[in-house]
């Protein structure tokens, strides 16, 4: 059965065999011997992708709940430990600066349990791409996932000493004529983002002229350094640069709204008993740090 979902999930044998790590062979037999015991088809098999039948659908639901009973079943014994693969994506900032330093406590916990962490800003699907939960910043699109809010981080508007130079240090987002941002742009709508600034209650974006725009926290923040143009970023990305002066906080009175971070899980699959423990720890650790 966890052969069977896996291959349903990455719609590949080849990738179900590389997260079990088990020869594609075998993973092919166990499937095949699956759909003789049961008399029914369960995969339609093509050159390029699988796809569970309908009988496939209904199995692999089934099967869902029945293997999270059997680890909880499991583990109730003898003291038994949460153990196998958890498969997190993470932006490589938040990564950084806030799980990375944590981990070691987790490990101390539960010694048993492998850690497999990608790094990524794009909006995956988590089943088809065989990862279990995935940490986000920002605004989350609709989706069907279960999010959790793990925090809401701070943002400020900064640039380099020599930008300000160049340009003027303004006093209010109306004296930002003449002015240039760095462009940040999403990786799921390709969208440039305006500048934000909170003026009491009220909201105000503003368009700047753009010279560069990226993608990445890391790229954006170190063109930053380079005196190219205003950006907004979260306080803890910006907190050693501006300790050293290479970047300089301005429009203090009027910052862009703070955003969360969100843990994402899939809603109709049930967590097995790793995940959950992992789960919980991250909230845990977000909330001590």
């Amino acid at each position: 059965m966890r052969v069977f979902t896996r291959v349903v999930e990455r719609r590949s044998f080849t990738l179900a065999a590389d997260d079990l790590g088990l020869p594609r062979s075998t993973v092919t037999d166990a499937v095949k011997q699956l759909e003789a015991r049961l008399g029914v088809r369960l995969l339609e098999r093509t050159t390029r992708q699988v796809n569970p039948t309908l009988d496939g659908e209904a199995y692999h639901r089934r099967c869902l709940s029945l293997i999270a009973d059997l680890e909880d079943a499991e583990g109730a014994f003898g003291g038994a430990r949460p153990k196998g693969l958890v498969r997190l994506e993470v932006q490589g900032t938040l990564a950084r600066h806030f799980l990375l330093p944590n981990l070691p406590d987790f490990f101390a916990q539960y010694p048993d349990i492998e850690l497999n962490m990608s790094e990524g800003d794009r909006w995956i699907d988590l089943i088809s791409e065989g990862v279990d939960c995935v940490l986000r910043f920002g605004h989350l699109p609709d989706s069907d996932m279960i999010a959790r809010q793990v925090a809401m981080l701070e943002r400020l508007t900064c640039a380099a000493p020599k930008y300000f130079e160049r340009y003027g240090m303004p006093t209010d987002p109306d004296a930002l004529d003449g002015h240039r941002m760095i462009g940040r742009r999403s990786l799921t709508t390709a969208r440039l983002r305006p500048m934000e600034f909170m003026i009491g209650e009220t909201l105000r974006e503003i368009d700047l002229p753009v010279i560069m725009s990226v993608t990445g926290p890391e790229s954006y923040l170190a063109t930053a350094r380079l005196g190219l143009g205003l950006v907004q970023v979260p306080r803890f990305h910006a907190e050693a640069d501006l300790a050293r002066n290479t970047l300089v906080q301005v429009l203090a009175e009027c910052p862009p709204p703070s955003v969360p971070v969100s843990l994402l899980y899939p809603r109709n699959r049930q967590l097995s008993p790793r995940v959950r423990v992992f789960i919980d720890w991250l909230m845990r650790a977000f909330g001590r740090t």
